[in-house]
């Protein structure tokens, strides 16, 4: 009797440990099955994303570097006899009227013009466009002349002429000979900046003395010979200045100078200058130099239908898609790429349509 009670008692809690056993892994596969349904319920459905064609004008663009200052350098050449005396500081502003500097410590006034003086200037009769061009700068002094002609080559000077030269000298400083010879005046094409000085006080007056620009900033940049064509004087661009500002501007000038490319084991190609004026001056008033970038528009396709690159659908037979919300692909024709967008054209494609993009 004594032997069948521990067997029996052996034998129940055999039995209770597989109950409890079976109610745990029942427990646990309730859990994993609830779980995996919470799991399903929770996940939200796919919405693919959507866009409209729109109109919009697409432009290509070329990137150029440009540095912004006064523009390109002329030097100033000295004449005659003498020694200089007195030289301008960089920064000068010349303009008619002015004194570029002393010959003798005697003024050399500045002359606009597009002809130099050659020659002593008084006599009577004497015919030229060097006539003209101190006839019209007298003229413009407030010392009148008398002498007015369409065509530079038949301009006279007269008595009148050589008594209005010598009022303008003397009250200019100058000796009141009534006559003008080389070297006495500095003939610019217009005002100038004096962009640095050349020469020293005590050095002969025939020289190089100065170097001047224009006094209006600008932008110098250097472009490919090869790719010249793709600017024309009174294009407008964007100049980047280095705060990210962006600034209207006007191609003004085209050089017509190659520079770099020399030889044949040279990494440079060769270069025209393009000179970029800035349609605001006081847009750049704050800066003197800084390399700035310049952006060209090279091509431009007003008024067409654009999407995002991104709706673009490539099909395996050639060519692309626009796929509808229902999942419809419609053919389209693709045309200039510009930044995020790209031109699209084609059947049953119009403004405000929406289509599908990649995320």
């Amino acid at each position: 009797m004594t032997e069948k009670h521990p067997r029996r008692r052996r034998t129940v809690l055999l039995a209770g440990a597989i109950v409890v056993g079976l109610l745990a892994v029942t427990a646990a596969t309730s859990a994993i099955v609830w779980h995996g349904a919470s799991t399903a319920v929770s996940d939200p459905p796919i919405v693919p994303r959507t866009v409209n064609v729109i109109s919009t004008d697409l432009t290509d663009s070329e990137t150029l570097a440009g540095t912004l200052g006064f523009g390109a350098t002329t030097a100033i050449r000295g004449a005659g006899a003498g020694t200089l005396t007195r030289l301008p500081a960089t920064g000068d502003i010349l303009s008619r009227g002015s004194t570029a500097y002393r010959v003798d410590d005697v003024p050399v006034p500045v002359f606009l013009g597009s002809t130099p003086l050659f020659r002593t200037l008084g006599a009577t009769g004497l015919k030229g466009a060097d006539v003209q061009v101190v006839a019209e700068n007298l003229d413009a002094l407030g010392f009148a002349t008398g002498i007015a002609t369409a065509d530079p080559a038949k301009a006279v000077w007269t008595g009148r002429a050589t008594t209005a030269l010598t009022r303008w000298q003397r009250s200019a400083g100058l000796d009141p000979t009534g006559t003008l010879g080389v070297g006495q005046v500095v003939v610019l094409a217009a005002d100038s900046r004096v962009n640095g000085v050349l020469a020293q006080l005590g050095d002969p007056a025939a020289g190089d003395v100065l170097t001047a620009t224009s006094t209006a900033k600008a932008v110098t940049v250097p472009v490919k010979a090869t790719e010249i064509a793709t600017v024309a004087v009174g294009g407008g661009v964007t100049i980047v200045l280095p705060d990210r500002t962006r600034v209207p501007g006007t191609i003004t000038a085209i050089g017509s100078v190659v520079e770099g490319g020399d030889g044949k084991d040279s990494d440079e190609p060769p270069t025209l200058a393009v000179t970029i004026t800035p349609n605001d001056p006081a847009s750049v008033a704050a800066l003197e130099y800084a390399d700035v970038v310049v952006e060209v528009v090279t091509a431009s396709h007003p008024h067409v239908l654009a999407v995002p690159v991104g709706a673009l659908v490539a099909l395996t037979e050639g060519g692309y898609a626009l796929q509808r919300r229902n999942g419809q692909l419609v053919a389209v024709t693709t045309g200039m790429f510009s930044r995020s967008l790209v031109e699209v054209s084609g059947p049953g494609i119009t403004d405000g349509m929406t289509v599908v993009t990649a995320q």
